[in-house]
């Protein structure tokens, strides 16, 4: 009898870098747990045999109203800007269908993971606008959104840190910008799963957005030379003003095998300060980050 008394949790996003280390924690939870997929075959080998794959996709308003159906909570960890060349606009379109096949189904919670950085800051970069963007339009809904705002997430696989460890392996002597300086807060990705978890036990209540972060606030160049560090290597960094995040993404397009684009405007995000003003999460959360050097230290002991 029991299983079936289980709420349903929809999962999007599961094939990317979060979705896909927070399965195995939705697994062991007391759910049904339901994944959208554009290609659910590919996804079968990842997931137990009771989860369920819904093949669908958040650009596709009509595949989301079945994939909606029953559910309690909705997980969106979708992210369009290595797929889309109008990433902004895709978003967009994402969020609002999803927030309308929410209403529509009458889903409880919708929990969103998206990027720290100052609304009011004109000069805030595309990436980071649009992912305060998206937890607009998800709160807009009626639904009860809760917003994550993270900086880099720091573990084996994550975009930004296969950037930087690419970088620092590759490069003894690096010409770096001014920006690399600008004060961020990594938060190592089992926080961040740590949070997305808890947020679904959370007492129903009004749309909130939790910023979160590691307990360290430096710049990205204090990130490479801890990295550095832990891996024995060592590292020139040499601080130059005219380096612009175009030409920088140019030239970690080099020595990087991530795609351009992607590393692009995260590149340009590492201009704005990214750090938690807000810190009511630790109130609300009984989770206590871990500091950035604990953070590389297990990202370097697991394999990508």
């Amino acid at each position: 009898m029991g299983i079936d008394h289980n709420p349903v949790v929809l999962l999007t996003g599961a094939s990317g870098y979060v979705g896909g280390q927070f399965i195995p924690l939705l697994e062991k939870q007391p759910v049904k747990l339901r994944c959208l997929a554009r290609k659910p075959e590919k996804l079968r080998p990842q997931v137990k045999e009771t989860t369920e794959l819904v093949q669908g996709d958040v650009l596709d308003a009509n595949l989301l109203d079945k994939a909606m159906q029953g559910v309690c909570t909705a997980y969106y960890l979708v992210h369009l800007m290595s797929g889309s060349k109008d990433f902004e606009k895709d978003d967009r379109k994402a969020a609002m269908n999803f927030a309308k096949a929410a209403m529509t189904a009458q889903v409880r919670r919708i929990i969103y993971l998206g990027g720290l950085g100052d609304d009011t800051d004109p000069k805030l970069s595309p990436h980071l606008r649009s992912r305060h963007e998206v937890g607009k339009v998800l709160r807009e809904s009626g639904v009860e959104t809760i917003e994550f705002r993270a900086s880099v997430v720091v573990g084996a696989g994550s975009l930004s840190f296969e950037l930087l460890k690419s970088l620092t392996n590759r490069l003894p002597i690096m010409i770096c910008p001014r920006w690399l300086s600008v004060a961020t807060q990594p938060i190592a990705v089992d926080d961040v799963l740590a949070y997305l978890l808890a947020a679904k036990d959370l007492p129903p209540g009004e749309s909130r957005i939790f910023e979160i972060g590691g307990a360290d606030v430096v710049g990205y160049g204090d990130l490479i030379r801890e990295y550095a560090r832990q891996r024995g290597l060592r590292r020139w960094l040499i601080s130059v003003p005219v380096l612009t995040p175009y030409l920088s993404s140019l030239w970690l397009a080099l020595v990087t095998p991530a795609s351009f684009e992607v590393g692009r405007h995260l590149i340009e995000g590492l201009k704005n300060p990214t750090v938690v003003r807000d810190h009511k999460a630790l109130d609300v959360f009984p989770i206590r980050p871990m500091g950035m050097k604990e953070a590389i230290q297990k990202a370097l002991a697991r394999p990508a």
